[in-house]
């Protein structure tokens, strides 16, 4: 039986990438010795690095002035070393999410910082909307997708301050202005890469502005300065994401990804309403496109485990809600296929038609 993999992350990825990046474990580039175990410093592994920044750059049309760095610690790092560069006297947050209010927490070590925006009195079914942003910030934080409560922010929001996102969920996935952030960072194991290297993309002259000596590894200027390099990075991680690059832009570049995206919630959204056993769980105008979250329907509420079990033996794959709102959740990251949403949405069918 075929699986169809929803897992919110560590995520699907598209079977080439796979494929390739287990070729180069087992002999990278001819050189007898597996890409687990070869220098970060040997000849052949720079222009992997040099290719997949190249790449990320081409594919966002970043302009000048930007540096792409890959780090390891994922996006919880991030919430640390952000403030830790950037925020000088205080700083914004807009709270949509469990990740938003994580990194929110975890720059107060550094500074002043205030909650801009939240939605969490309506436990996170929407985004907030028409709020003010305070001139006086060293910059605002959003988190553009919400993994867990399936809303997103799918646009470029224009700040008077620097702003700073955590992409992680939904990076590639659409066409990004580069030139209205500070700070991009994205945990790669939903449409970069495998889990264990972290995208970071910094304006080169915003850095080393915050009245703080930074230890070493935290400060953003040894990692531009030394390419990534100053100690071993994940080396096969980064492989998996230069092939990740490398596929995007042969499908098509982020145009596509996020045609592919609007065209995958089309048809999944449009099964969620129309269904009477199931709804959606967040405002319509603010649905995710990466994490499609839905529940069952009041009245058949019985039914929830029932649908899980059957979802499971046709072969869907971690459509299973986060364990702090339930339910179901169906990811639908770059690498998801139509034929995955039609199944999905087949298997909806047929459990209603029997209940």
């Amino acid at each position: 039986m075929k699986k169809y993999n929803f897992n919110a992350g560590p995520s699907m990825l598209p079977r080439e990438v796979i494929e390739n990046t287990a070729k180069q474990i087992l002999d990278f580039n001819g050189s007898g010795l597996s890409l687990m175990e070869i220098s970060h410093r040997a000849k052949d592994f720079q222009p992997v690095v040099d290719e997949a920044v190249a790449l990320i750059k081409e594919l966002l049309d970043m302009p000048e002035g930007y540096s792409v760095i890959f780090l390891g610690g994922g996006a919880s790092l991030q919430f640390m070393q952000i403030p830790a560069n950037f925020l000088i006297k205080k700083a914004g947050y807009v709270n949509t999410g469990t990740w938003a209010k994580k990194a929110l927490k975890e720059a107060k070590y550094f500074g002043e910082v205030v909650e801009v925006a939240s939605s969490a009195a309506d436990n996170y079914t929407h985004l907030p909307h028409h709020f003010e942003i305070p001139g006086d910030l060293d910059y605002l934080h959003i988190t553009t997708n919400n993994t867990i409560f399936g809303t997103e922010i799918r646009r470029d929001i224009d700040a008077p301050v620097p702003l700073i996102a955590d992409m992680s969920s939904d990076i590639m996935s659409r066409p990004v202005d580069v030139s209205k952030y500070t700070a991009i960072y994205a945990g790669a194991q939903k449409n970069l890469a495998m889990a264990g290297v972290t995208v970071i993309i910094v304006k080169d002259d915003m850095l080393g502005k915050a009245p703080r000596e930074l230890p070493t590894m935290i400060d953003y200027r040894t990692h531009v300065e030394k390419g990534s390099m100053f100690n071993t990075p994940p080396v096969v991680p980064i492989y998996s994401l230069l092939e990740t690059m490398r596929w995007v832009k042969a499908q098509g570049g982020v145009k596509e990804m996020d045609r592919r995206a609007k065209e995958r919630a089309k048809v999944l959204y449009g099964e969620i309403d129309r269904n009477r056993l199931f709804r959606g769980t967040v405002d319509a105008q603010d649905r995710s496109l990466m994490n499609i979250c839905f529940v069952m329907n009041d009245e058949y509420k019985e039914l929830e485990k029932p649908f899980l079990d059957y979802a499971v033996s046709q072969g869907m794959v971690g459509i299973k809600g986060h364990r702090s709102v339930g339910g179901f959740r169906a990811s639908c990251y770059n690498a998801q296929t139509m034929e995955g949403v039609d199944a999905l949405v087949k298997c909806m069918q047929e459990f209603e038609a029997n209940h």
